[in-house]
Formats: C-alpha cells, sequence, structure tokens
C-alpha cells in the first residue's frame, strides 16, 4: 500500500510539475481566464434542473435504428460520465413495443399461481411498506455483441453502452411473497410487463427470494417512463431483458415458462453439442473497458495523463482491475475508485505517462469469486463464433502516435 502511494504521488506530481511548467511558459499567471459575469438566470429556470446547453453532446444515441421507432436500443455515453451513478435521463433503454403511459392510480401487480393467498397490489400498497435502496448496475445481455462488426471508428457508447448504474428504491420481493404465502413445490416466477409486447420472462424462485426488488423508484425520484414507470422488477446481476419494466403481474410456478424470450431469443447455440442452446444464463460476467483513452477520443500530445474505466460483475464486487498498454504483453494493477459495492459499476484508474508512441490499451477485471475477464479468444473457443449474448471479453483501444484512438477489437 505505501508503494502504491508513492507511486501516485509521484505521478500526481509529475502531472503538476508539467501543467506548471507550461503556465509559467505562457507567462499567464496573474487571473484566471473566466471573468465575474453579470446577473444570471433566476431560479427555477427551468423547475426541473436540467444539464449545462454546454453539455449538449452529452446524450443517449441509437443503437442500430429501426423503421419501427418503438422498437431498439439506446446507448448511454459511457466515456462522458463520471462516479458509479448513471444519471436517469441518460440510462440505456431497451423497447420492444414502446413506451406506455400508464397512470399510476389505476397501475396494480398480481401475485398468484402457486400461493396460499393471491393477492393485488396498487402502488398506494407499496409505497406504505418497508422500502429499501440499493445501488447496481443493468446490462443488456446483447451489449457489446458489437465485436462481429468492429469498426474502428466505434466508441465506448457504442461498444458497452448498453450498460447504466443507479439507485433503486422499492419493496423487496421476499417480503411481498411472504404475504402471499409459497405452495411447496414452486421453484419459478413468470413476471409480465404491461407494454405492447406483454414482455415475459421466466424467474428463478431462488433469485425472487434473495435480492430482488419491485422498484418504483431511480435515483431519488420515480421512475422514468422509459425505465418502467410506475412499477419495475430488479434482479440485481441478472441480464436486462429479465429486469421487467411496467411490472403488472407474477405468476409463480413449479417450471420455466419458456416463453419466447428465453427460447427463441437470448439463449445460444452452444458448439459440439448438437444444436443445444446455452439457456437461462441470467448472470451478467464480470467485465471491464477503459473509458479514457477511448474510441472517438484524441490525445493532445505525449505526457501524463490517468487510464480510467469501470468494472463489474454481476457475481459480486470487483476485487481487481490489471491495466496493459502493450497491447497484454505486460500488465499493472490499478487503484480501485470507492464505493466498491457488489453489483455495481466501480471506477478504476492508473496514472500514466505516454511517450508518444503507438499502444494498445486493455483492462482485465477480476471479482471477488475470483471470476476472471476472459480474451476474446478463449471465449468464442468455449461459445463458438456464433454466441450473441453476455460477451465479456477483454476491450482493446488502439492509441496512434497521432493521438487519435480507434476500437483495435
Amino acid at each position: 500500500m505505501a508503494s502504491r502511494r508513492k507511486v501516485l504521488a509521484a505521478g500526481l506530481g509529475a502531472a503538476a510539475a508539467a501543467i506548471g511548467s507550461r503556465r509559467a511558459a505562457a507567462g499567464t499567471a496573474t487571473e484566471p481566464a473566466t471573468e465575474p459575469g453579470a446577473l444570471g438566470a433566476p431560479l427555477l429556470s427551468p423547475p426541473y434542473g436540467q444539464p449545462s446547453p454546454f453539455e449538449k453532446g452529452v446524450v443517449r444515441k441509437l443503437w442500430h435504428p429501426t423503421t419501427i421507432p418503438q422498437i431498439g436500443v439506446s446507448l448511454t455515453p459511457l466515456q462522458d460520465l463520471h462516479g458509479i451513478i448513471t444519471p436517469a435521463g441518460l440510462h440505456y433503454e431497451r423497447h420492444h413495443a414502446g413506451v406506455p403511459a400508464i397512470d399510476p392510480d389505476r397501475h396494480e401487480l398480481l401475485i398468484h399461481g402457486m400461493v396460499q393467498r393471491p393477492l393485488i397490489f396498487s402502488m398506494d400498497d407499496l409505497l406504505r411498506l418497508p422500502s429499501v435502496s440499493k445501488i447496481h448496475f443493468l446490462e443488456c445481455s446483447g451489449n457489446s455483441q458489437l465485436w462481429k462488426q468492429a469498426p474502428a471508428t466505434a466508441t465506448v457508447q457504442d461498444t458497452h453502452g448498453m450498460l447504466s448504474c443507479s439507485e433503486w428504491t422499492g419493496v423487496r420481493l421476499s417480503d411481498l411473497l411472504d404475504q402471499v404465502g409459497i405452495k411447496p413445490g414452486a421453484h419459478w416466477i413468470l413476471a409480465e410487463g404491461a407494454d405492447g409486447a406483454a414482455m415475459t420472462r421466466s424467474i428463478p424462485l431462488s433469485k425472487a427470494l434473495d435480492d430482488a426488488i419491485v422498484a418504483y423508484a431511480q435515483n431519488g425520484e420515480m421512475l422514468r417512463p422509459e425505465q418502467g414507470f410506475p412499477l419495475r422488477l430488479l434482479l440485481p446481476g441478472f441480464e436486462g431483458n429479465t429486469n421487467i419494466k411496467w411490472l403488472r403481474r407474477l405468476k409463480i410456478g413449479a417450471a420455466p415458462w419458456m416463453t419466447r424470450e428465453e427460447t427463441s431469443k437470448y439463449t445460444d447455440i452452444m458448439p459440439n453439442t448438437g444444436g443445444r442452446a446455452r439457456q437461462f444464463a441470467f448472470v451478467m460476467e464480470v467485465k471491464s473497458v477503459v473509458t479514457t483513452p477511448s474510441g472517438g477520443q484524441r490525445l493532445r500530445g505525449p505526457g501524463f495523463r490517468e487510464i480510467r474505466g469501470l468494472a463489474w460483475s454481476g457475481r459480486g464486487a470487483i476485487r481487481r482491475v490489471e491495466v496493459s498498454t502493450d497491447g497484454g504483453t505486460s500488465w499493472r494493477d490499478a487503484a480501485l475508485q470507492g464505493p466498491v459495492l457488489p453489483i455495481c459499476l466501480t471506477r478504476f484508474r492508473l496514472p500514466w505517462h505516454w511517450e508518444g508512441a503507438p499502444a494498445t490499451i486493455l483492462s482485465r477485471a477480476t471479482d471477488d469469486r475470483g471470476n476472471v475477464q476472459p480474451t476474446h479468444d478463449a471465449l468464442v473457443a468455449e461459445r463458438g463464433p456464433a454466441a450473441y449474448y453476455h460477451y465479456n471479453a477483454i476491450h482493446a483501444w488502439s492509441l496512434a502516435a497521432s493521438g487519435d484512438v480507434t476500437n483495435a477489437v
């Protein structure tokens, strides 16, 4: 720990010295460039606060736009964010039939099936129950499948943008299940949404009794419509599609329902198995990505900088992130920026002095279960070249001598 502090201190000292020498050479040491302005805009303009107009480029973007605007994905601009919380207005979206407009005063949640007492909960019922707040990431299982096309112009938003992290508030699903009483022999739950697609997924009862939340709030305010207002299922660490939005029904049963979303979709045909599929692979595995320097960015010249990025695991907390600047020939341990929470985004950082030569930048994460982020070749060898979901391989960025950064996968 002492040696790490010395390295960090030395790196920061060198950076400060370099910045100071540039300022002295420029001869501007008396006043900052920004001068006091005239009387500014009044309070409550607008009543709901908005980002600065100078941040107008930090927005979600469509991924593979379709001819049907209600269907598709929007991507989070991870390369432009700080900390671990994603602003609600930048949280990625995945819709199968658009965003329904639901009156919370008329919305209800039915829990039935293999239960002792089928119950219907209104939003008022749920809001009166003891609440819990947890910070967790949410990731689409199709995130990062862009490796199949791998354009050099891809940014972090393009390659990893189906990932966001929020504070979720709601009721423990286990508390609701206690009220209805689960009958013997029940092992699965069918969760159904109120969108036009009637999105349904089979959920293991064990997950529901562990850490599942019926969420009604995100980052301190009620859910945004695109995030399931007024109610969604939150299954920490599970693929995004299982976290049913606009939740209206939970049916308890003995076996999975084999819905469209777990047969024709969200499964992978495995190699050398006679056509067998990888199914019910719910957990999003350990993963990381460097966000700076990253695709679409340009370094303004050699010198000190921090390599920064994000790491996460659906199985627990991040315990280690290694960074390579020579394509994986050598690795250095990055510092983890607190807080380091389970099933949550974790920031990592590494001081680095770029000499101006071409570099290939990678990151490799390890979680507290000992799971290590695999290489692309290792992942494809296990799942085959047709694998689509749960891609968590090490990602590479190529830094040219010009300072331009491109996708190297």
